[in-house]
C-alpha cells in the first residue's frame, strides 16, 4: 500500500474540510450558507474516513478512484473559489 498516496488524500480531505468550515464561519447570516459549506466539508469528512478504513485504503489505491478524486477535488476547488 502506498502510504504517500493515502497521505495526499488525507491532506486534500483536510483542506476541503477546513475550507468548508471556514466558509461556514465567515459567511454567517448569508442565505443557505450551511448547504453551500456542507458541499465542501461533507466530502472532506467522508474522504478522511475512507483513508482510515481498510476498504477505503484499498479502493483509493485504484486508478478509478484516483481519477474520481482528481475530478471531484478539482470541482470542489473551483466551487470553493466561486462560493
Amino acid at each position: 500500500m502506498n502510504s504517500a498516496r493515502i497521505n495526499n488524500y488525507r491532506m486534500a480531505a483536510y483542506a476541503a474540510l477546513a475550507v468548508g468550515l471556514i466558509n461556514l464561519r465567515y459567511q454567517t447570516g448569508e442565505e443557505s450558507n450551511f448547504s453551500k459549506s456542507a458541499a465542501l466539508f461533507i466530502p472532506g469528512a467522508l474522504l478522511i474516513a475512507l483513508t482510515f478504513t481498510s476498504f477505503g485504503k484499498k479502493w483509493l489505491e485504484s486508478k478509478t478512484a484516483t481519477a474520481i478524486m482528481i475530478t471531484s477535488g478539482g470541482l470542489l476547488l473551483i466551487y470553493s473559489f466561486i462560493l
